[in-house]
């Protein structure tokens, strides 16, 4: 980075070569939309060439870069036209795709339909955690950062991000198992 910040445009291309791919899947894995993940992934590299000068190595780079796009998705988050679209389409085929693909290929088809319905049931239910829950997830879940790398991407302290990802945790448990949520009704039987 401190090459890029002398301008040199292949220093540049080596760091874009050598993170596109994490920036890619994490916005990704944020909004749900292969286009959309690729013109921010974009963004997020113009973001760093236009403010590569004023980069101070004050913490790891991966850190800095998590931190710039995880800033890009939550201010697409908050813009109008935004906030009333409900995510869906190609994001579930590839969340399945890996998903699968990490899992031993010896499963029965039954297996493999039975496990491609709960991780779009998980995904779908992290889709709709509130934005900060929902990085919270995905970097400590997708990217596995710890607590402190969560925490210094979102701005907060590691007890917050702990707090964020126990609400986060009941948030998906109420989505995803409603029959437990629900209170028991006892009725008293007169034998």
């Amino acid at each position: 980075m401190l090459l890029v910040a002398d301008g040199d445009k292949v220093a540049f291309s080596c760091l874009v070569n050598r993170h596109q791919e994490t920036v890619f899947r994490l916005i990704y894995r944020y909004f749900g939309k292969e286009e959309e993940a690729n013109d921010l992934a974009q963004e997020v590299f113009l973001r760093i060439w236009r403010s590569s000068r004023k980069y101070t190595p004050t913490s790891k780079f991966t850190t800095w870069l998590y931190t710039l796009t995880a800033n890009i998705c939550k201010s697409e988050t908050q813009s109008p036209w935004r906030r009333n679209i409900r995510l869906i389409g190609s994001f579930w085929a590839l969340a399945d795709q890996e998903s699968l693909q990490a899992r031993p290929h010896a499963l029965s088809p039954e297996d493999t339909a039975i496990h491609a319905e709960q991780d779009r049931l998980v995904l779908v239910a992290i889709e709709s955690l509130p934005p900060n829950q929902r990085l919270a997830v995905v970097l400590r879940r997708y990217e596995e950062l710890s607590y402190q790398e969560i925490a210094a991407v979102i701005g907060c302290s590691v007890a917050a991000v702990e707090a964020l990802l126990v609400r986060a945790k009941v948030n998906l448990q109420k989505k995803l198992f409603p029959q437990k949520n629900k209170p028991q009704v006892f009725r008293s039987s007169s034998v």
